[in-house]
């Protein structure tokens, strides 16, 4: 596997690897799908493209295979302003879910937060994901509060429920 920051030409394809790992009927092969209480698509190249504008100081990591260079996963990190790293949008290919590659790109979004001076992570799941939840605290994550669901953010796709974000944190 190959880890790298994502360029500009990546977006399209990071932007297709998100929608898949969280939205649509591929993503329901997967584990961490969103498709049952989440429409819409999660991001598009052109909402990547701005968000890294605005924050220039956020990368999205991304994971090639080898030998195809087919992208597998992704994960974005991000300083914040009091402290902690936050890293988000870690996706992977449905197909390969279960197998080792989440794991593999928090432990290098972990390594690259800390090569940067950072201290802590932090991250948000959507409170009624469980299993997610759960996965994270394996791998030392712990629940530290809640932040409400940005409901008016169409960015991130539709939901008629009721929802908010648990927050997580990990020191390094």
């Amino acid at each position: 596997m190959l880890l790298a920051a994502a360029q500009d030409h990546d977006l399209s394809a990071v932007a297709d690897l998100v929608n898949l790992a969280y939205r649509g009927d591929a993503a329901q092969q997967g584990w961490t799908t969103e498709a049952a209480f989440m429409g819409g698509q999660r991001t598009d190249a052109e909402s990547l493209r701005a968000d890294l504008a605005a924050k220039p100081d956020a990368t999205i990591l991304t994971l090639r295979e080898a030998d195809s260079g087919r992208l597998v996963g992704c994960v974005w990190l991000e300083p914040q302003q009091d402290g902690p790293w936050l890293l988000g949008m870690l996706a992977v290919d449905p197909g390969l879910q279960a197998g080792g590659v989440g794991r593999a790109l928090i432990e290098a979004g972990e390594a690259h937060v800390r090569a940067r001076g950072g201290a802590k992570i932090k991250l948000t799941v959507i409170d009624i994901r469980d299993t997610l939840i759960a996965w994270y605290a394996r791998r030392g994550y712990q629940q530290t509060g809640f932040e409400p669901f940005p409901y008016n953010d169409r960015r991130i796709g539709d939901t008629s429920g009721q929802l908010r974000f648990v927050v997580m944190e990990k020191p390094l």
